[in-house]
């Protein structure tokens, strides 16, 4: 598999020009009283984690909308870039938008303007993409045609995707519970399955994850999932690793989900707004 994502001007050194192909251990409250009783056990803990972490991102559409952070750290030979992004998402209609920012370059400089991108079922559009595109147009991209099912291409993992991804979770340990932001949650660590995620997913995203089920080398993917008391995906961390011109590329894709019931407007370019042009390597 090999999926490129390349952004900035072309030939540029460090993050503008990289190239890939495309998981707190938490204690239980309490101690044991002098009597020798023991402490009081987390009700998280008798809940069956596996079962727990596939059901998040049923617990995320019937939130409605969050607010979304993510951060996607690639790191291959020497080099090491982080893409972040921030926006809002709405797990019923499955649309979301971001803002991304590429890092800086070796100089300090910022190389690119901050990207535009709007998350819909099999498609994902980019404005300010660079690479020859003109700053007034968008870019669409069928993710359904995506080696990786826009899980790392976008430079940021669709938040639907993410907990989507978690249907096809095995092998999850419940660790314990941690403080993330003020919020109680709990902390599950597994592997997920593409394949068998791919086949369960909503409708959606099915497709994307199907693609990418047939593009990455290895069908699992470790991860670490933050639950709160509702069961909704709080944080989400994802590692991939895959090969690239004969170097490996670890990519840890970071999703951060909060303020839940906020209002999330997508409107999609006019076609007249699509470049159609050649978009330069």
């Amino acid at each position: 598999m090999v999926v490129q994502l390349r952004y900035g001007r072309p030939g540029a050194r460090g993050s503008g020009a990289f190239a890939v192909t495309a998981v707190l251990v938490g204690s239980l409250v309490g101690t044991a009283a002098v009597t020798g009783c023991a402490a009081p056990e987390d009700p998280k803990s008798t809940v069956d984690p596996t079962l727990a972490v596939r059901s998040a991102a049923d617990a995320l559409t019937k939130a409605g909308t969050a607010k979304a952070s993510t951060s996607m750290e690639m790191a291959a030979g020497g080099t090491r870039v982080t893409i972040r992004g921030e926006g809002g998402y709405d797990f019923r209609r499955r649309t979301g938008r971001l803002q991304v920012v590429l890092p800086k370059d070796a100089a300090g400089a910022s190389e690119h303007r901050p990207i535009t991108e709007l998350l819909t079922p099999g498609a994902l559009y980019m404005k300010n993409r660079g690479a020859g595109v003109p700053a007034d147009k968008w870019v669409r991209v069928d993710t359904t045609t995506l080696d990786d099912g826009n899980l790392v291409t976008g430079g940021a993992t669709d938040p639907a995707a993410a907990a989507e991804l978690l249907r096809g979770a095995r092998q999850v340990t419940y660790i314990g519970e941690v403080d993330l932001a003020g919020v109680k949650v709990g902390h599950y660590r597994g592997v997920a399955d593409i394949a068998h995620a791919s086949r369960v997913a909503s409708p959606q995203l099915r497709g994307a994850l199907t693609a990418a089920a047939k593009g990455f080398a290895n069908d699992t993917v470790p991860f670490d999932a933050y639950l709160d008391g509702e069961g909704r995906l709080r944080k989400v961390r994802h590692q991939f690793s895959f090969s690239n011109q004969g170097r490996t590329v670890a990519v840890a894709s970071t999703t951060l989900l909060y303020g839940f019931g906020v209002p999330v407007q997508v409107t999609l370019p006019d076609r007249r707004d699509i470049y159609a042009g050649k978009i330069k390597a």
